[in-house]
C-alpha cells in the first residue's frame, strides 16, 4: 500500500463546536463540545465537524481493528472460535454472568487461566452483576475487566504462533507491533512517532487523528478494494461477529449493544472511554469517529445517535423504538426524569 498524506480540510475553529447539552427542568445545565468525522474508505471526508485531524487516543472504540490479527493469523480457527469469541474479542463487556462465562471457556481452550490475563480487575459494569458478588463473598479477578475478552484474544494469538505469553501487554511484543501494523495499514499513516501512551487495560494507546480513525472504521466496513484479501475477510467476519452478537460487545441496556439489536448490520458500533466513539456501516461504506472534549460518554451516545439520523439509517419506527437511547433522560435516584442529554439547538450536526 502507498504511504498516503494526512487528510485535510478546511480550517479546524479555535474549539470544537457544542454539539450536546444536558438539560435539568427547563434549563440547559450542561453542554459538550465535540469533534465529529464521517469517512468513507478512499479516505475521501463526508462530513466533519470540529478538529478532526488533532491526535486522539481511540482507546476500546479501536478493538474491531486490534482483532483482525485473531483471525488473520489463522489462530481463531486453529482453536475453534466462533462469532461469540470474535465480538467478545471486541468487547468493552459489561461483566455479565455470559461474559465472564465465555472469557473462562476461552482461556481454557487455549491453556490458559485469569492469572495470564494482564489487564488487572474492575467490579463489573452491570449492577446487578455486582449485588450477586457481593452476595456470594467473591472479589473480580480480570475476567470480569471490560477488555477480557480482548486481552483472551491477545493470548489466543500469541499461543498459536509459538510466542511468550508473559509481557504480551509491551509495545515492543509482538501481539502489539502486528496491531500497530493493522493501525498504519488502516488509517494510512505511519504512526512509529505518533503520541504514545498507556490505556486502563494496560496496551499501548496510540494518538491518530479523527479522520484517520473513521477511514480505518470505514475499511471495516467496504474492505474489498482496500485492504489484501485476508484482511479484508478479517473485516468481514469482525463485523458480522459484532452484528449478530450485541450483546457480547457491551451488555444489558448499553447504548451499543441496544442500537445494533434494533439496526443490526446496517450499523456496527464501539464505544471507547473518555467520550470515543466509532461506527462501520457497511451499507454506506462510512466510517465514523467522535471524540467528545470532556469525555463524557453521555454526550458520546448523544452525538453518535444524531449522525446515524442524520446519515439516514434508522427507520422511523427504529428511531421511536431507540427514542431513550438516543436522547437519553436524566433520571435522579429514584429514577424519576430530571432532564435529557440531547442535540443542542445550534449544534452543526
Amino acid at each position: 500500500m502507498p504511504n498516503e498524506q494526512p487528510m485535510t480540510s478546511a480550517s479546524a475553529p479555535a474549539a470544537n463546536p457544542i454539539l450536546i447539552e444536558d438539560t435539568r427542568g427547563g434549563m440547559i445545565e450542561s453542554r459538550h463540545r465535540a469533534a465529529v468525522a464521517v469517512v468513507d474508505a478512499g479516505g475521501a471526508m463526508v462530513g466533519a465537524w470540529g478538529d478532526v485531524e488533532r491526535p486522539v487516543y481511540g482507546r476500546s472504540a479501536l478493538k474491531p481493528l486490534q482483532a483482525l490479527p485473531l483471525i488473520e493469523t489463522g489462530a481463531a480457527d486453529h482453536y475453534g472460535l466462533g462469532a461469540a469469541e470474535i465480538a467478545l474479542a471486541c468487547a468493552s463487556h459489561s461483566g455479565e454472568a455470559r461474559h465472564v462465562e465465555l472469557v473462562t471457556q476461552w482461556l481454557a481452550r487455549i491453556g490458559c487461566t485469569a492469572d495470564d490475563l494482564e489487564c488487572g480487575s474492575h467490579l463489573p459494569f452491570h449492577e446487578a452483576s455486582v449485588e450477586a458478588l457481593i452476595l456470594s463473598g467473591r472479589k473480580p479477578d480480570a475476567r470480569y475487566n471490560n477488555c477480557s475478552g480482548k486481552h483472551a484474544g491477545f493470548l489466543t494469538t500469541s499461543r498459536h504462533l509459538g510466542e511468550a505469553t508473559g509481557g504480551y501487554i509491551r509495545y515492543e511484543h509482538p501481539v502489539q507491533q502486528r496491531i500497530l501494523g493493522v493501525f498504519e495499514q488502516l488509517t494510512g499513516l505511519r504512526l512509529g512517532d505518533a503520541p504514545r501512551g498507556i490505556d486502563g487495560c494496560g496496551i499501548p494507546v496510540i494518538g491518530i487523528p479523527l479522520g484517520h480513525t473513521a477511514m480505518a472504521m470505514a475499511r471495516l466496513a467496504d474492505p474489498d478494494d482496500h485492504l489484501p484479501p485476508a484482511r479484508a475477510t478479517a473485516a468481514k467476519r469482525v463485523l458480522a461477529a459484532m452484528a449478530s452478537e450485541p450483546f457480547l460487545v457491551a451488555g444489558s441496556g448499553r447504548f451499543c449493544t441496544k442500537v445494533m439489536e434494533i439496526a443490526g448490520a446496517r450499523v456496527v458500533l464501539k464505544t471507547g472511554a473518555e467520550g470515543v466513539y466509532t461506527a462501520a456501516l457497511p451499507t454506506l461504506g462510512l466510517g465514523v469517529a467522535l471524540k467528545v472534549d470532556d469525555g463524557a460518554g453521555r454526550a458520546a451516545e448523544a452525538a453518535m445517535g444524531r449522525i446515524l439520523r442524520r446519515l439516514k439509517l434508522l427507520t422511523a419506527d427504529e428511531e421511536r423504538a431507540l427514542a431513550d437511547e438516543l436522547t437519553p433522560p436524566v433520571q435522579n435516584r429514584v429514577g424519576r426524569e430530571t432532564g435529557r442529554v440531547r442535540v443542542a439547538d445550534d449544534s452543526p450536526i
